[in-house]
């Protein structure tokens, strides 16, 4: 099959006749797979999903799942925890070059130079990120439990946060810290434009600007809310307001519409043409890819012992220290 892997999947052509949403969740019963979805998926993706979350609720999915297959509707790095976490289980994702603009802002030889000048600090670092440097981090967080993995730690111990320096500086501020910041950050989020925000709360004044902390300062402070994907969910719905411009990946006002059709949902919009952001290599997932990725069960996550292992140890402790905080 590996003659057919183009440009990072299968480049098999599927008969445009075939209901897929069937093929997908026959296959699913017939190899006991699950499929673990990101909120900023297509619409079509997460209304196949076995399970839709931020990178913690993944994480924990991938953590505790008895399937023997998984489907990782994401992007590299989170199908990456997934085979970090289950050795055992075939790990599978649509389509190899789904990867992340912050996971590649650090290089893991670089990162391990930059480590190297501060041998005095620990490390914390966002899981968006390789494998390579997870196993360089003492532990891992996520946009919902930044702050109190950061709080985990002594207040005399110096830290190295790494790759997002937008949520490092959010951090930083929440908790009085000056940790060191890596200069990282995700293309999706730093490209929203302060102006047309401004004029989209003058045009909305009852509309509340809600913002996942990987975005900059400047919008983080015009923000009513600042929280990770699913607290950015939640808000919206508890929250009494029925207009919100939301300050994230597109691909979240699926379930936000789903959960409150009453309310009205505006992305916030970017500094170029187009209406809304949208993170390229999330969307490179289709559900013909899941489709012969699930029935090929290619591509698949492969990766070396020594490195799982060190990789495993940072997210067991971001597990643990969520777990212990009450963390959802």
């Amino acid at each position: 099959m590996e003659n057919v892997l183009k440009d990072g999947w299968l480049d098999i052509s599927v008969d445009p006749t075939l209901d897929l949403f069937e093929e997908i969740n026959r296959l699913k019963k017939e190899k006991n797979a699950i499929i673990l979805a990101h909120y900023y998926q297509d619409a079509d993706i997460q209304e196949i999903a076995d399970y839709i979350g931020d990178s913690l609720g993944l994480a924990r999915q991938a953590a505790q799942t008895k399937a023997e297959m998984i489907v990782f509707a994401g992007v590299h790095f989170m199908a990456e925890t997934a085979k970090i976490l289950n050795p055992g289980k075939k790990v599978v994702i649509p389509d190899l070059l789904a990867g992340c603009s912050l996971s590649d802002s650090c290089p893991p030889a670089l990162f391990k130079i930059f480590k190297e000048k501060h041998p005095d600090h620990k490390v914390v670092s966002y899981i968006n990120c390789s494998a390579e440097i997870k196993a360089l981090s003492d532990v891992i967080c996520t946009s919902s439990n930044a702050v109190s993995v950061v709080n985990s730690f002594s207040k005399e111990q110096p830290l190295i946060f790494a790759p997002d320096k937008n949520l490092g500086h959010y951090v930083n501020k929440k908790t009085g810290r000056e940790m060191l910041l890596w200069d990282g950050a995700c293309m999706v989020h730093e490209i929203f434009s302060i102006e047309k925000i401004t004029k989209l709360k003058q045009r909305f004044p009852k509309a509340k600007l809600i913002a996942h902390p990987e975005c900059e300062d400047p919008i983080l402070q015009l923000a009513d809310m600042i929280g990770s994907t699913t607290e950015l969910l939640k808000y919206s719905q508890q929250d009494t307001t029925q207009e919100f411009i939301v300050a994230t990946e597109a691909g979240i006002l699926h379930q936000m519409i789903k959960n409150s059709p009453q309310k009205t949902f505006i992305p916030a919009p970017p500094n170029n043409n187009c209406a809304c952001n949208e993170c390229p290599h999330m969307k490179r997932n289709t559900l013909e890819k899941i489709y012969t990725c699930m029935r090929y069960e290619l591509p698949a996550i492969e990766m070396n012992e020594e490195l799982r292992l060190s990789a495993k140890k940072p997210i067991e402790r971001m597990l643990e220290i969520s777990q212990a905080a009450g963390i959802q």
